[in-house]
C-alpha cells in the first residue's frame, strides 16, 4: 500500500481525524500545537486555539466542537469565537484526549492527566485520574467511567449495544456492553498488549473490523470482530495516532501521526492510503 502525505503540515501531536461526509472535508487536531485543522477542497485552514485541543468535530447546527483543556466549546468557524458548551471533567489538571460522536450524535469524551507542557514538552503521568463522559446535544453530561490512564479508541457496534474503548496505559482495547439506561457494564478485554507498539486511536470498517493505530509501532493492525490480527499495515511514520475512513466512497484511510525521537521525514503528517473495504461514516455532534 502506498502512503502519501495530504498536506505539508507536520504536527507535534496529530490526533482525532474526522471525515465530514456532507462537505467532503477532513478535520483533525495538533494537540500540542493548540491547532484545529480542516482540509476541504484542497485548501488547508488552521484555527489557532488558546489551549491544547484533542478533537474538532462539526455540529449539525453549524460551527464545530473543540475539546479544550478547560472544557468543551463551540467554535464559530468564521469569527473564531469560542463559547463554552460544558465542563465534562471537573478534575483539576486533566485534559481531553479521545472524543467521538455515536450514531445519535452524542459526544463521548475520554480525559486524562495532562501530559503536555505549555511549550509542547512532555510531562510525566503520575495518576490515573481520567474518565469517560457522554455529552448530549443539550449539553447534559453523564459520567461513564473513572480511573483511566490514557483513553483511546471509541467505536460502537452496528446496533449500538457495545462500545470499543481502549486505555493505552494498559496496552489494551476493551469492549463494554451499553446498558439500556446508557451506563456501561464492566470492561471485557478485547485485544491485549501486542509487540507492535501501544494502542492508540481506531476506525471501524463496514465489515466490523477495527483498524488500530500503534503508537511507536509504525503500523496499523486490522483486527477481526473477535479481536484477532487479520493484517498489519506498515507505515512510514514512527507514531501513528489514529485513523478515519474518508473520500467519496469511504475507501481512503486517513492516518494522523506525531513527532518522534526517530525523526522520520513523515512523522507528524496526515497520511492517506487507499484500502479494499469501505469504512463507516463519522457522525456530527447533534447540537
Amino acid at each position: 500500500m502506498s502512503c502519501t502525505a495530504v498536506t505539508a503540515h507536520r504536527a507535534q501531536l496529530g490526533e482525532g481525524p474526522f471525515w465530514d461526509v456532507p462537505t467532503q472535508a477532513l478535520y483533525w487536531v495538533n494537540i500540542a500545537g493548540k491547532q484545529a485543522l480542516r482540509l476541504m477542497g484542497g485548501h488547508l485552514q488552521i484555527w489557532q486555539l488558546p489551549e491544547h485541543v484533542s478533537a474538532f468535530i462539526p455540529c449539525e447546527s453549524g460551527g464545530a466542537l473543540v475539546t479544550l483543556s478547560s472544557g468543551v466549546y463551540r467554535l464559530d468557524l468564521e469569527t473564531e469565537a469560542l463559547t463554552l458548551l460544558c465542563v465534562a471533567d471537573p478534575q483539576p489538571g486533566n485534559r481531553g484526549n479521545e472524543a467521538r460522536c455515536d450514531a445519535r450524535g452524542r459526544l463521548w469524551l475520554g480525559t486524562m492527566q495532562n501530559n503536555i507542557g505549555e511549550q509542547g514538552e512532555d510531562l510525566p503521568i503520575t495518576r490515573r485520574s481520567g474518565g469517560l463522559f457522554r455529552i448530549d446535544a443539550d449539553a447534559q453530561v453523564t459520567p461513564l467511567l473513572q480511573g483511566l490512564g490514557i483513553p483511546n479508541t471509541l467505536l460502537w457496534s452496528e446496533d449500538g449495544t457495545q462500545v470499543h474503548f481502549g486505555d493505552s496505559m494498559d496496552g489494551t482495547l476493551y469492549r463494554h456492553v451499553i446498558q439500556e439506561g446508557g451506563q456501561l457494564d464492566p470492561a471485557q478485554v478485547w485485544f491485549g498488549p501486542h509487540a507492535r507498539g501501544g494502542p492508540d486511536g481506531s476506525a471501524m470498517d463496514s465489515q466490523g473490523y477495527v483498524w488500530n493505530a500503534r503508537w511507536d509501532g509504525s503500523c496499523l493492525l486490522r483486527l477481526t470482530p473477535d479481536g484477532a490480527v487479520e493484517r498489519v499495515i506498515e507505515l512510514p511514520v514512527s507514531r501513528p495516532t489514529s485513523c478515519v475512513f474518508g473520500g467519496p466512497n469511504l475507501t481512503t484511510l486517513y492516518i494522523t501521526s506525531a513527532a518522534s525521537p526517530l525523526d522520520h521525514p513523515l512523522d507528524g503528517a496526515v497520511l492517506a492510503i487507499e484500502v479494499d473495504v469501505p469504512g463507516k461514516p463519522c457522525h456530527r455532534f447533534a447540537g
